[in-house]
């Protein structure tokens, strides 16, 4: 009985945190590193604009990175038609010099970037992600990705 009443109360659990992913995309990084000219360019398809969305960009970094903190410039495009352009500040690090994220020797640090954003027509978008830094060359930033979810905490 009382493993039925766990199991009934994990599904429950695992139902009320479902998020809808309708978008991911993952861009490795050459060995030399992320060049400040490198852009990222991510092409979602967005089919609902009655929804909002929550979009996340995804940085993947080992211990040969740098810094504790990373900036990037993200801009949002549909067709020719510039939507957006943010300039975002993650940090990788704590005050300690600890790496913040999910991984053992590869850490993976979801940043949100827009919370609640309305696509405004269907079709093909064009997100683009561009680091920021000083340096010309991120040595140690293995992978930058794109994360777009229905937003489930709408009424």
């Amino acid at each position: 009985m009382k493993r039925n009443i766990l199991l009934i109360i994990t599904s429950l659990i695992l139902v009320g945190c479902h998020t809808d992913v309708v978008y991911t995309e993952f861009h490795s990084m050459p060995k030399e590193g992320w060049e400040m000219n490198n852009v990222l360019t991510y092409k979602p398809e967005i089919t609902d604009t009655t929804q909002s969305y929550n979009l996340q960009v995804v940085l993947r970094h080992d211990e040969t990175y740098s810094y504790q903190n990373i900036w990037m410039f993200v801009d949002i495009e549909k067709g020719e038609q510039h939507l957006l352009r943010d300039t975002i500040e993650c940090m990788l690090a704590n005050d300690r010099g600890e790496w913040i994220g999910n991984g053992m020797s590869v850490k993976e640090l979801p940043m949100m970037y827009r919370e609640n954003y309305r696509f405004t027509e269907a079709g093909e978008y064009t997100i683009k992600v561009q680091q920021g830094m000083r340096d010309t060359t991120l040595v140690g930033v293995k992978e930058v990705g794109v994360k777009i979810e229905m937003n489930e905490g709408e009424e």
